[in-house]
C-alpha cells in the first residue's frame, strides 16, 4: 500500500515508518523537520498524489507550559488536521489512521461503593495543595476505586492538548461521514522508548525522568507518585498502526481503539524502575502538582485485541531497561 506518514521524523512517526516498511508498504514521509507543514495545502496536495492511505502522527504534544500555548496547539493539531482532511478529500484518499490519545477521556473510570460508576470533575486546587490527590465521589464525597476505561466512555478532556486531540477525532469523523472514508483512531496511552524527546516540558514523563538521570539528578515525582498510567512501548504502538492500516476499513465512520499494554503501573513505580535500570539516584516524591493532570487513567486494550489482533509484546521492565540504556 502507498502510505503517507505525517510527523514521520518524530518519536512515534519514525517508528511507524520503519514498521510499515518492514511489512512491505511503500511509505512517503512528511515532516516539519524537512520543511513540510500539514497546514500547507499545496505541499500536501503534491505529496498525496498516488497515496492510498495516511497515518497522521504530526502534532504538538504534551501538557504545555501555560495558556500562551493555546494558539500553537489549535493551529498545529486542529487547523493542521482540518487542512490534511480537506486535501485528502480532494486527492481521493479515503483511508486514515489517526494518532489520538487517552487524554480525550480526562479522568479514568471510578467506582463509588454507593453510587457505582461515577465521573469526578477536575480536582480542586485546594485539595491538591493539601495533598489530597484522589478525586472523591462527586455525589457523596466518598473515596473511589479506580477502574478501566473502554472506548465507549464519555469524552472529558482536561487541558489544551486533550481538547485538540478530541477535535481531531471529531473532524476525522465528519470527514469520514461526508466522503465515505474510513478512520481508525488509535488512542495511545503513555508511550515511551527510543527517540523519545528530551529536556523539554512538552515531553512525556518518562523522558523528563530520564533527562534528570542523565544530569545525575533524581527524578522528581509529582503528587505522591500513586498516579496510575499504562506505559506502552513505542514499537508496540508502531505495530498497532500497521495493524490498523491493514484492517478491513469501516467506510463512512470512525472506529477508536485504546493502544495500551494492559498492565498499568504508577508513575512512582515507573520512576523507580527507570532509575534502577539507569543506575542513577532514587526518585524524589515532591508533592508538586499540575492543574491539567489527571489522577488515574488506565484503559482496556480488549477492543484492539479483538478487532486488530493487537497485543503489546514488550514487557515493562524490559522496555524501561532499553529506554534507560539508549544513547
Amino acid at each position: 500500500m502507498h502510505v503517507l506518514v505525517t510527523g514521520s521524523a518524530g518519536f512515534i512517526g519514525s517508528h511507524v515508518v520503519e514498521a510499515l516498511r518492514e511489512r512491505g508498504h511503500d511509505v512517503r514521509t512528511f515532516d516539519l523537520r524537512s520543511g513540510e507543514d500539514v497546514r500547507d495545502e499545496a505541499t500536501l496536495a503534491r505529496r498525496l498524489t498516488g497515496v492510498e492511505a495516511v497515518c497522521h502522527q504530526a502534532a504538538k504534544v504534551g501538557l504545555g507550559v501555560d495558556v500562551s500555548d493555546l494558539p500553537a496547539y489549535a493551529s498545529v493539531n486542529v487547523l493542521g488536521t482540518a487542512v490534511l482532511l480537506a486535501t485528502m478529500a480532494r486527492a481521493g484518499v479515503d483511508r486514515l489512521v489517526l494518532a489520538s490519545s487517552m487524554v480525550v477521556y480526562g479522568e479514568g473510570a471510578y467506582d463509588c461503593p454507593a453510587h457505582r460508576r461515577v465521573r469526578p470533575g477536575p480536582r480542586a486546587t485546594a485539595d491538591l495543595a493539601e495533598g489530597r490527590f484522589e478525586p472523591p465521589c462527586p455525589a457523596c464525597g466518598a473515596p473511589l476505586a479506580p477502574g478501566t476505561v473502554s472506548e465507549d466512555a464519555p469524552m472529558d478532556p482536561r487541558n489544551a492538548y486533550a481538547d485538540t486531540k478530541l477535535a481531531q477525532e471529531h473532524l476525522a469523523a465528519s470527514w469520514a461521514r461526508t466522503t465515505g472514508g474510513a478512520v481508525v483512531a488509535l488512542r495511545y496511552h503513555n508511550v515511551y522508548g527510543p527517540r523519545m524527546p528530551r529536556d523539554t516540558p512538552y515531553a512525556g514523563v518518562a523522558a523528563i525522568f530520564r533527562s534528570c538521570l542523565e544530569r545525575g539528578e533524581p527524578p522528581r515525582v509529582f503528587e505522591d507518585g500513586g498516579q496510575r498510567r499504562d506505559f506502552v512501548h513505542v514499537r508496540d504502538v508502531a505495530h498497532a498502526n500497521v495493524l490498523a492500516l491493514e484492517s478491513e476499513p469501516s467506510a463512512g465512520g470512525l472506529r477508536a481503539y485504546n493502544i495500551a499494554s494492559g498492565e498499568p503501573h504508577t508513575v512512582g513505580q515507573m520512576a523507580v524502575a527507570l532509575a534502577k535500570a539507569y543506575g542513577g539516584p532514587d526518585p524524589i516524591v515532591t508533592g508538586e502538582y499540575r492543574l491539567g493532570d489527571v489522577r488515574h487513567i488506565v484503559a482496556s486494550p480488549d477492543r484492539a485485541t479483538t478487532d486488530l489482533s493487537f497485543r503489546s509484546s514488550i514487557p515493562f521492565d524490559e522496555g524501561m531497561a532499553e529506554f534507560a540504556a539508549q544513547t
